[in-house]
């Protein structure tokens, strides 16, 4: 008796589809797909994204027609991986050449790690796949590590996201995301304390001292950033006498205008 073939069952709930350029880590500045996915198992302090933490599902999953132009249309949520490639595809055939890579983002992509396992195969297919997340959910990552191209980790610090007690899974997290390129986001401000800094650093030199660390200054509303100069520079001077690299770099998409 012939076997079936099996279709694809997971569906996602996302927020956005859109096209801009990466605003924050080690790919500042490179043009990127961005998929944006809904819902989060942290609610930080500094979160600039509520729309795609919200406990409410959105109805729709807004995409853009035309890469970078914000002239959005709706899809009805839970999105399927067939609405996105057909999105994908026709921007290769129509603006080739212009994205870099894809962008997981949200929210939390991997609280949707079902869908994940079969739809990262299919996006890497068509560029590389690079995930941005909180670092938090080690066992989620276990299952799509071997689809991923880059990881962009975040560790929490209690000072500036509100949560404590995530040191420990941060440092299992990396040693599963020390597989493929990964670098780590830690966001700063006037309250950080110099241990958070010399803590975090401790467990990333813990797996592997060259994995890059990118301190990242709290934006506030008002586009002014919630630290000062000389304080971003101690804190680099400490991360430097147990990492090999460290940058400081904000979220230059929010002051270029960017999404």
């Amino acid at each position: 008796m012939p076997v079936q073939a099996t279709t694809k069952k997971y569906k996602s709930n996302l927020v956005e589809i859109f096209s801009s350029i990466q605003g924050e880590g080690l790919l500042v500045g490179l043009r990127q797909v961005f998929i944006r996915f809904h819902g989060c198992n942290l609610d930080c302090a500094y979160c600039d994204t509520a729309a795609a933490v919200n406990i409410h599902v959105p109805e729709f999953c807004s995409v853009e027609r035309t890469p970078g132009r914000q002239d959005f249309y709706k899809v009805g949520n839970p999105v399927s991986i067939e609405d996105v490639l057909n999105v994908f595809k026709n921007w290769q055939e129509d603006w080739p050449c212009v994205h870099h890579s894809i962008s997981l983002t949200g929210g939390e992509p991997l609280l949707q790690v079902r869908a994940l396992k079969e739809w990262v195969p299919e996006l890497r297919s068509i560029l590389p796949v690079y995930l941005e997340t909180n670092g938090v959910l080690h066992d989620s990552l276990r299952e799509i590590i071997n689809h991923l191209d880059l990881i962009g980790m975040d560790i929490k610090l209690p000072s500036v996201s509100g949560h404590s007690g995530f040191w420990e899974e941060h440092r299992l997290f990396m040693q599963i995301a020390a597989r493929k390129n990964v670098f780590v986001k830690i966001v700063i401000d006037e309250g950080t304390q110099e241990w958070e800094i010399v803590r975090a650093c401790e467990i990333i030199s813990s797996v592997d001292r060259k994995i890059p660390l990118i301190l990242q200054p709290r934006t506030l509303n008002e586009r002014t950033l919630g630290i000062k100069a000389v304080r971003m520079l101690e804190f680099q001077e400490i991360a430097g006498n147990l990492l090999d690299e460290t940058r400081i770099i904000p979220q230059t998409h929010i002051f270029s205008g960017f999404l």
